[in-house]
């Protein structure tokens, strides 16, 4: 690949413009349509009227856990547990209903005053729970808990906090705990919230049905790298997170539709369509190989195939194990110079300059992310989870 200069996707973006705080409608926001080139202002509950026709709309349905937990020292030193992936299971689903006990990888505040060994204790009411640093050098943590009969993900919906993003400065509010989530999320395990998502409501869903709109559900639990910046000058050396996804014999049946036009909700649910593409092309090649997508797989592909050819070999995998869903994971990393395989437009929010978000739109419209970014920025959209939509439609 070639190098790509981080400081080229760059902007600035004054902090008065992050919002803090959701709309008080969700679908009163603002939508920026960017279609073939041309602007257009508008505003979310519109978007049925600038969606191509004949479009399946890709929704991810994780549901974000109160994954920060906060311990306090017999010294009063407060120590924050934030849960980033299971450790003790491979699948996140495991993890949410396990009972007694569980290990999970973790980012921790102020762990200089937290020595190994040494047990943290929380109680809520007849709830007891206590956090035990076992590896200091990978920061893995063992959460156990009274009483037993408790799922981990009852235990956190009575103990933990919402995982605000770190650019909004402020402590999350209980009113976050349904705003901080979208209104079809089902299956826990993410850390952050698939914000493209968090426009949409349940009359916008129906609409979305009652004209026409094919409308279905996939899952990438987000993980907390999504807000990780670029560090690297040539930001083809940045470290991609990987996420668990999961999908279902439903998704490859609608996306085996001919002459259906492919929307990704949220840049999630772009990179696990496209991931899901790669999966299909590795099958084509080893019809035992394993859903594991690597960062930069999709540029020196071996082969490629019309997307129905790679979704059709996904299929018949699954027939040929009865499996009605599948379980993957991705780390697929979009820049500058991805061939895209499956989505035709992106429902998205307005991301952070130099980050793997950006580059993710700069590779979907190219050099007109500028364009998008300016018109944004000049007529006061509100930028990042909270903030305002985009519909982009590069070229239909």
């Amino acid at each position: 690949m070639n190098p790509i200069n981080i400081l080229d996707y760059t902007y600035e973006l004054p902090p008065e413009k992050i919002a803090d705080y959701p709309m008080r409608e969700r679908d009163h926001s603002k939508l920026l349509v960017y279609d073939q080139g041309k602007i257009i202002h508008s505003r979310f509950d519109n978007i049925t009227t600038f969606l191509p026709k004949d479009s399946i709309l890709f929704f991810n349905n994780t549901k974000v856990i109160p994954a920060r937990l906060l311990f306090y020292k017999d010294t009063g030193a407060a120590i924050e547990v934030f849960l980033l992936k299971p450790f003790s299971s491979s699948l996140v689903q495991e993890a949410m209903h396990a009972k007694t006990s569980v290990q999970w990888e973790c980012s921790i505040g102020n762990l200089k005053r937290w020595t190994p060994g040494t047990k943290l204790k929380q109680m809520l009411g007849d709830i007891t729970l206590h956090a035990e640093l076992i590896d200091l050098r990978k920061k893995i943590v063992e959460l156990s808990w009274s009483p037993s009969q408790l799922t981990f993900a009852d235990l956190l919906s009575s103990t933990g906090v919402t995982p605000l993003p770190p650019y909004i400065k402020r402590q999350a509010r209980p009113e976050d705990r349904d705003r901080y989530q979208t209104v079809y999320s089902h299956p826990e395990g993410a850390v952050a919230a698939p914000t493209a998502g968090l426009h949409f409501t349940d009359h916008t869903l129906k609409e979305l049905s009652q004209k026409g709109f094919v409308i279905d559900f996939l899952t990438l639990h987000v993980g907390a790298g999504t807000f990780q910046p670029v560090k690297e000058p040539n930001a083809v050396d940045h470290p991609m997170h990987r996420e668990q996804v999961i999908i279902s014999r439903k998704n490859i049946e609608h996306l085996l539709l001919p002459d259906k036009k492919i929307v990704g909700v949220g840049t999630t649910s772009l990179r696990t369509l496209e991931s899901l593409y790669w999966y299909g092309i590795n099958l084509l090649e080893n019809p035992d190989a394993e859903f594991n997508i690597q960062r930069l797989d999709p540029y020196q592909p071996k082969s490629i195939a019309p997307r129905t050819v790679a979704f059709q070999a996904v299929a018949d995998l699954m027939d040929k194990k009865k499996l009605s869903s599948l379980h993957g994971e991705t780390s697929i990393y979009i820049v500058p110079g991805y061939t895209f395989r499956v989505c035709d437009a992106l429902i998205t929010n307005f991301h952070q300059p130099g980050s793997t978000l950006i580059l993710l739109v700069a590779a979907f419209t190219g050099t007109d992310w500028k364009k998008i970014y300016s018109e944004a920025l000049r007529n006061d959209y509100r930028f990042l989870s909270y903030g305002d939509s985009s519909l982009l439609i590069p070229n239909i």
